[in-house]
């Protein structure tokens, strides 16, 4: 074989294999833009999938009901401004069960075993208001497994308490709590270094030893909001309340026993208030909740949150 046809054998060669590389190489870019049509379009049912479900879980259903009926709003778990029993989601569902012309009384019914006396005072007042503004609309607090301390303060406002036997209820006290390792320290060779400007801006440091004029000043403020709440409850309850000061003790009681001290005016389940008291037995929930758009963008935000900032380390 001559040079000459080597040479050219040779680049045909190169040429085939640049021609290969370059067809696998498009088909490559085709797949890549399929599969990439392909998951934007999952992406998009995804997204049109859960507005969906937003949006039929998240209207209220007052919107949608012509009948009368009773409208129920629920206080789950701990009263405090990062739950959905916070002052903000309450008041709201409130609001809206009392604007719904086909309202014919509201249920609070409460689960709770207390929280923020912010937050509860917040809700306390907004029920006041609530039922001066409609009269003709009566509220009623409706106590599930238990309705201590915050939520007996929201209770309170309701033109009638009903409980169950079994509910637990009271808890009318004020509390704060903590833990003092200055032994512990003092065993283990540890040196507390703490740096402050304000004589007491150190108030409770727990590995420094409980100092009288701060134990003092501490209880001054517990027996102040203490109080505030004796009052909220003498002023919903009224002449209802046994004359006896164990009521405002802190002690919790059952149902039944929370009739013969007043906390507590008749035993029934929400379906019986509304029946019965009420009038309609028809049950709408106007409660607020986190929606799944919140959940979403939460949980987006923790994603990309960790994306951005898994990079920068300092070790």
């Amino acid at each position: 074989m001559t040079e000459t046809n080597k040479t050219t054998n040779s680049e045909s060669f190169e040429q085939s294999l640049v021609n290969d590389l370059a067809k696998e190489v498009l088909s490559e870019q085709r797949r890549n833009r399929r599969w990439g049509v392909f998951f934007k379009g999952l992406f998009a049912l995804y997204l049109l999938s859960f507005f969906v479900v937003y949006l039929v879980k998240n209207t209220e259903m007052g919107s949608f009901s012509t009948d009368k009926h009773t409208a129920i709003v629920e206080i789950s778990g701990v009263i405090a401004a990062n739950t959905e029993a916070r002052a903000d989601y309450v008041v709201t569902g409130l609001r809206n069960a009392f604007e719904d012309e086909n309202t014919q009384g509201v249920i609070l019914r409460i689960n709770s075993p207390g929280g923020s006396p912010v937050q509860a005072g917040y809700i306390n007042t907004e029920v006041k208001r609530l039922r001066e503004k409609y009269p003709d609309i009566p509220l009623y607090a409706v106590i599930t497994d238990v309705c201590a301390s915050g939520g007996y303060y929201i209770a309170v406002a309701a033109d009638k308490i009903y409980a169950n036997q079994a509910s637990i209820v009271g808890s009318i006290g004020v509390v704060m709590s903590g833990f003092g390792f200055v032994d512990a320290i003092e065993k283990l060779g540890v040196e507390r270094r703490l740096l402050h400007a304000g004589n007491s801006k150190g108030l409770l440091d727990p590995f420094q030893p409980l100092k009288q004029d701060e134990e003092i000043h501490i209880q001054g403020l517990l027996d102040e909001i203490h109080q505030q709440f004796i009052d909220v409850v003498k002023d919903g309850r009224g002449d209802k309340l046994i004359d006896d000061e164990k009521l405002f003790s802190g002690l919790i009681w059952s149902g039944t026993e929370g009739i013969k001290l007043g906390l507590v005016d008749e035993l029934a389940s929400a379906g019986q208030v509304a029946r019965d008291v009420i009038g309609a037995e028809d049950i709408v929930d106007f409660t607020k909740r986190e929606s799944y758009l919140d959940q979403f963008a939460k949980q987006m935000g923790a994603v990309l949150y960790q994306s951005m900032t898994e990079g920068f380390k300092l070790e």
